[in-house]
């Protein structure tokens, strides 16, 4: 079993950064992927990044290539997204999420949720 827990979401202006972390329990927080999904208002979840078990491969939605940077640091159990250029249409519920094997954007792959943080995004 895997807990993850986000934080970091606020209201930030359009064009501005925000960095949300995700910490995960256990030891064995190395032996999987991480990923960033985001769910807005009326949408369905969807892919945003995801970073291998050692963080030497990395994909991303085509939304958000270029802007956001997804990253680990296996020592703390945490999996960061450094978002720049925010845009209001980023909006959204953030939810990390891991499993135990490859990259995939597909969300329903994914086996282990966190309950998500709200980034809000004026313009």
């Amino acid at each position: 079993q895997v807990q993850l827990v986000e934080s970091g979401g606020r209201l930030v202006q359009a064009g501005g950064p925000l960095r949300l972390p995700c910490v995960g329990s256990g030891r064995t927080f190395s032996h999987y992927a991480m990923g960033w999904f985001r769910q807005a208002p009326g949408k369905e979840r969807e892919f945003v990044a995801a970073i291998s078990r050692s963080g030497s491969s990395t994909t991303y939605a085509d939304s958000v290539k270029g802007r956001f940077t997804i990253s680990r640091d296996n020592a703390k159990n945490t999996v960061y997204l450094q978002m720049n250029s925010l845009k209001p249409e980023d909006t959204a519920v953030y939810y990390c999420a891991s499993r135990a094997s490859s990259l995939t954007p597909h969300t329903r792959d994914w086996d282990y949720w966190g309950k998500g943080t709200l980034v809000t995004v004026s313009s």
